[in-house]
């Protein structure tokens, strides 16, 4: 169990820490969906550096459990932020692209709490 948590959980980073650089290089899949959902460009380094500390902290959650359960609660619930954005936006076809970040580090935290 504990293996298919850290496996589970890099790769949970890496994705979601993909995701904060993608916003912080300002990538135009990133970027556009943003201004189309008017998202005010002033608070992008703001969301790219909270994405990219929350995949920081689910490794560093691999020695220091507490940090990662803190960094995927934050994840989950910038995510979950997305996905009212989304539904804000009323770009329901969007909805399923924060889900793809946010499922992975459920099921992390899911094995680190049963490992």
């Amino acid at each position: 169990m504990y293996t298919a948590y850290v496996i589970v959980t890099l790769l949970a980073a890496a994705w979601v820490g993909f995701s904060g650089f993608s916003l912080l290089r300002r990538a135009k899949f990133v970027v556009d969906p943003l201004v189309e959902y008017g998202v005010p460009e002033s608070w992008w380094n703001l969301l790219g550096l909270a994405k990219t500390a929350g995949a920081v902290g689910l490794v560093v959650g691999l020695w220091i459990p507490v940090i990662g359960y803190a960094a995927a609660i934050g994840v989950v619930l910038y995510f979950t932020g997305a996905v009212v954005t989304n539904i804000r936006a009323r770009a329901y076809g969007h909805i399923p692209f924060p889900l793809l970040y946010m499922i992975p580090v459920i099921v992390a935290a899911g094995l680190g709490i049963a490992a």
